[in-house]
């Protein structure tokens, strides 16, 4: 029998307040163990929490980027359990009014993933176990989160991961979150289960918790589909249960039953007041959000007439697209820009880490520099590339390397005599282009390009190698 997957995803993001969501502690990732703590994010008798407004704020800007609706009324709730990392016994989370609900991801087949809710709380410690012990740093403690809760739309591990990344993207963006899944300020849960094809009723669904990477979530429900195929094949159940991945042995394990919300005995958390927003506060969160990466792609695509592909790298990161717009403005053609941009500058960034930090030493304002040369037709492509690296190495402007002489351009005459010192320096070359090997001109091309210094039009110069060779 064939088998369907069945994914949704419980995704807590770390918010990029300065302090925590119910104390004024800082949220800086690091510092000593249980450094960052005080009486009101551990829990101590007699202490009362207070509301982080720009938690509320941010959470508002996530659900205004996802497409929800922002409730008008929310409150917190206590969620109830006893585990070392939680040092009330409870955690200060929405239970039945969360601040977002029904919003989706849409993802680029068109797909749309539904979002259930978004709602805020409080993080819990960290556990550290060494040698048979564990300790507890509550540092983590207290911090903000958002947690985002999908509906179980997902049906293969490729959307589970463009869903991943479109989420990591948006709340980059929108500057709420640095995201970074290694630190733990984005971490997932995933619930999945599977269905023989064709049917409507979902099976029996585990929860694999604290996934906190792509690759290992891509791993861990791989793995985990076919642990579930293979019990229902062989006549057994699946059970409903919390697990953990090992990425050494590529296994997920079982940590304990799966709660239910009435396994956490939620109420409402006495110490904290209703959160009302009226139209006009949320009006004025939606103002300030900035061009989201899909809409921002788009326009490159409509009015910039850049491929659907460059446009996606473009946008990948806030600050390359920031980047690209500013080196654009007043330009005719935006699209030489993206053309550096993904050619040369994009191959001095080794990995996306360096992708995402984007630190070069030329800035926008140079480079539209030297495109508008191009633009004004007093320097040629292959000039501005050379000049381009140079720029790149230094930090300096295009001037620092192109003189009045450059810009002359060369005229028919010397060009003519290139051509000529170009074929007769490389009869090789001019045998296989006689010969059919059409690529072959361009070593003769690039001996003209050395020769003028990258003044020569490659149209031109083209067309003059065709005709003196015949």
């Amino acid at each position: 029998m064939k088998y369907e997957l069945v994914a949704g995803f419980e995704t807590h993001i770390e918010l990029a307040t300065k302090t925590k969501i119910f104390c004024s502690c800082t949220t800086e990732f690091g510092g000593d163990p249980n450094t960052h703590c005080c009486p009101v994010c551990i829990g101590l008798p007699g202490t009362l929490p207070k509301l982080n407004r720009k938690v509320v704020d941010y959470a508002i800007m996530a659900g205004l980027a996802t497409n929800c609706e922002i409730a008008r009324v929310s409150k917190m709730d206590r969620k109830n359990y006893c585990y070392p990392d939680l040092p009330k016994a409870y955690q200060i989370s929405q239970f039945d009014k969360p601040l977002c609900e029904h919003g989706y991801v849409e993802l680029s087949t068109g797909k749309k993933i539904r979002l259930a809710r978004i709602h805020i709380e409080e993080d819990a410690g960290k556990l550290i176990h060494k040698k048979g012990d564990t300790y507890v740093d509550y540092n983590r403690g207290g911090v903000p989160l958002i947690e985002i809760v999908s509906e179980p739309d997902i049906r293969s591990i490729d959307e589970a991961k463009e869903y991943v990344e479109k989420l990591q993207q948006v709340m980059r963006y929108i500057g709420i979150s640095d995201c970074k899944m290694q630190e733990g300020s984005m971490r997932c849960d995933v619930n999945i289960s599977v269905r023989p094809v064709g049917s409507d009723t979902f099976g029996t669904r585990t929860e694999i918790k604290n996934m906190n990477s792509i690759t290992n979530i891509a791993k861990a429900m791989e793995y985990e589909f076919e642990r579930q195929c293979d019990l229902l094949e062989s006549g057994g159940k699946v059970i409903q249960e919390t697990l953990r991945y090992d990425d050494a042995t590529g296994e997920t394990s079982s940590m304990r039953g799966k709660e239910d919300a009435h396994d956490y005995r939620y109420f409402r958390d006495p110490d904290l007041v209703t959160i009302l927003l009226t139209d006009e506060e949320i009006e004025a969160v939606k103002n300030s959000l900035p061009e989201l990466p899909t809409e921002k792609a788009k326009r490159y695509v409509e009015e910039f007439a850049i491929t659907d592909k460059d446009a996606q790298n473009l946008t990948k990161y806030r600050r390359i697209s920031e980047y690209f717009d500013k080196a654009s403005e007043g330009l005719k053609n935006p699209k030489t820009v993206a053309n550096f941009m993904i050619g040369q500058i994009f191959s001095r960034l080794a990995t996306e880490a360096d992708k995402e930090i984007f630190d070069i030493k030329t800035t926008p304002e140079q480079l539209r520099e030297l495109v508008k040369l191009i633009e004004d037709g007093k320097i040629k492509n292959n000039l501005a590339k050379t000049t381009l690296d140079k720029m790149l190495e230094s930090g300096k402007g295009a001037m620092d390397f192109i003189s009045e002489d450059d810009m002359g351009g060369v005229d028919e005459g010397a060009l003519t005599e290139f051509c000529k010192a170009a074929i007769e320096a490389n009869p090789n070359a001019v045998a296989d282009y006689k010969g059919g090997k059409e690529k072959a001109l361009m070593a003769l091309l690039g001996n003209v390009m050395k020769q003028s210094r990258g003044k020569a039009d490659a149209a031109q110069v083209t067309a003059k190698l065709k005709e003196l060779i015949g």
